[in-house]
């Protein structure tokens, strides 16, 4: 199972007002695990940087004015997470940028139903509880060592988030074997024990065998050990 942890930066809270994303940053999972993917863009939002926005993730309007427009990346960007549900902290608020900068582009847009909200599973788990990314990891006991927020920092944060969310660190106990061929293609699969090459021997005796055969003979046509005898 492959979802995409996500995140994304902006100029502002509203893209119907005019603001634009300035970054969006994505970790690829493989059966809840991080695999080493990774997808990282700085964006042109071709406006200027308010204030208040730059003081959250410091991309100041001078140091994206040679980056490339969100229309000259959006296919890379759409190809790299298909369609895998995306992870995403509060994900109206980015479902609702990239949707807006989608259909500005003519581009078809990211069906909700894609996206898998930590926010809401936080709030579900921790009702009236502080649920913020910072007040998650404080719980978890996630170093975050950030002083401004990135997209691609705080995805890789959030991956550790949404693995304790849904059960610990390692919720597959990594049972699970990822082969790398030679064009350095992976690919995941559950991992099955081999076989032993001698049986166990049995745990009861034979006498303990015969005694457990008279008893269920005893119970009748019905009864359920004869299923399993």
């Amino acid at each position: 199972m492959r979802e995409i942890v996500l995140d994304t930066e902006t100029t502002g809270l509203d893209p119907n007002s005019g603001d634009r994303l300035v970054e969006i940053g994505g970790v690829e999972l493989i059966n809840h695990m991080p695999t080493g993917e990774t997808y990282h863009q700085y964006i042109n939002p071709e406006r200027d940087m308010p204030e208040g926005a730059f003081a959250v993730h410091g991309l100041s309007s001078e140091f994206l004015s040679d980056k490339p427009v969100f229309a000259s990346i959006a296919q890379e960007f759409l190809d790299f997470i298909g369609d895998s549900k995306l992870v995403i902290h509060n994900a109206a608020f980015d479902m609702k940028f990239l949707n807006a900068e989608l259909k500005w582009i003519n581009k078809p847009q990211l069906p909700w139903s894609q996206a898998i909200d930590t926010l809401d599973m936080a709030r579900k788990k921790y009702p009236g509880a502080q649920n913020s990314l910072d007040a998650l990891c404080r719980r978890f006991g996630i170093t975050t060592e950030r002083e401004l927020h990135g997209a691609l920092l705080d995805s890789q944060i959030l991956a550790e988030v949404y693995l304790e969310l849904i059960g610990g660190r390692q919720p597959d106990f990594m049972l699970s074997v990822v082969k790398t061929d030679a064009g350095g293609k992976t690919e995941h699969s559950e991992y099955t024990p081999p076989k032993r090459p001698t049986p166990l021997p049995p745990r009861i005796s034979e006498a303990e065998a015969r005694a457990h055969a008279e008893f269920v003979e005893k119970l009748g046509e019905n009864a359920i050990w004869k299923q399993f005898m």
